[in-house]
């Protein structure tokens, strides 16, 4: 068993499922499933958790999301309108076991490549929001046809990685059930404050054997994560309120010391928050 094993729902006979997510809050456990990932953010924003990494999602983005990759979407809570992905999922061997081996479809061997860790486009944007606009109404022979389309612009767009790809995320069915405890419990509380002892608690370990359970299973110290999801979260709330002071966001996320707010934020983007504020349009 792996993190929260999530079953897409398809007829046997089907080798792609389309779907649409029309809701306040995406499917928002820690979860994984076989099936690759390529998603449209039609509409809403938000903080999106792949493998060990915080990243975020916004309208337009295109997403793709690997096999057996853990990943939660989760939709900022002041963000009033109904947010909506459109998906798309298949496996490797869908379309028979060397179906993406023939010579013909070697053009897409980057797109197999990239999904081993997940990864956003940050290329053909248009394009791609333009043939997941055309998904609806297609006939399945049609959706074929458009997914081999969507992979030739992936395979070719410019893109920045979601997680690294080298991390041992072979979960057990007792390893799978306490990840998916640690991201719930951290996705929900970031902004308050949080012990090395709950979260520890919420593990169901020792303190230390925690500590060395997170670092091996992500490549970083639990705080350094929590941390991430902090800073993300601010970032964004900077972006949405101009006239929000960067003391009350830094409040609003977490941190009840400013100067640790300001040291933290700099690490991770290189600029200090009153700097990042005045270059963000």
């Amino acid at each position: 068993m792996k993190v929260y094993p999530f079953r897409i729902p398809k007829p046997d006979s089907d080798a792609i499922i389309y779907q649409e997510d029309h809701q306040k809050i995406f499917y928002n456990k820690y979860h994984e499933h076989e099936e690759i990932q390529v998603s449209c953010i039609a509409e809403g924003e938000g903080t999106l958790i792949v493998g060990e990494t915080v990243n975020t999602y916004k309208k337009g983005d295109i997403i793709v999301i690997g096999s057996h990759i853990p990943h939660v979407f989760r939709s900022e809570p002041q963000f009033d309108k109904t947010s909506i992905m459109l998906s798309l999922f298949f496996t490797e061997k869908a379309f028979g076991e060397q179906f993406f081996d023939l010579e013909e479809l070697k053009g897409l061997r980057p797109f197999f490549n990239r999904t081993e860790g997940g990864f956003k486009a940050t290329s053909n944007l248009k394009k791609l929001n333009l043939l997941f606009s055309q998904l609806q109404n297609a006939t399945k022979f049609d959706r074929f046809l458009i997914l081999m389309h969507i992979l030739k612009l992936l395979s070719n767009s410019k893109y920045v990685s979601l997680s690294s790809n080298n991390l041992n995320r072979n979960y057990s069915a007792i390893e799978g059930t306490r990840m998916s405890a640690v991201m719930a419990f951290t996705i929900e509380n970031y902004n308050n404050q949080i012990t090395l002892e709950k979260v520890s608690e919420i593990a169901a370990m020792t303190k230390n054997a925690f500590c060395k359970y997170f670092k091996k299973r992500t490549n970083k110290t639990y705080f350094q994560f929590l941390n991430e999801l902090r800073i993300s979260s601010a970032a964004k709330l900077m972006l949405q309120d101009r006239d929000m002071s960067i003391a009350q966001i830094a409040e609003n996320c977490g941190y009840n010391n400013l100067s640790n707010f300001n040291r933290q934020f700099k690490t991770i983007h290189k600029l200090s928050p009153t700097e990042f504020k005045k270059l963000s349009p």
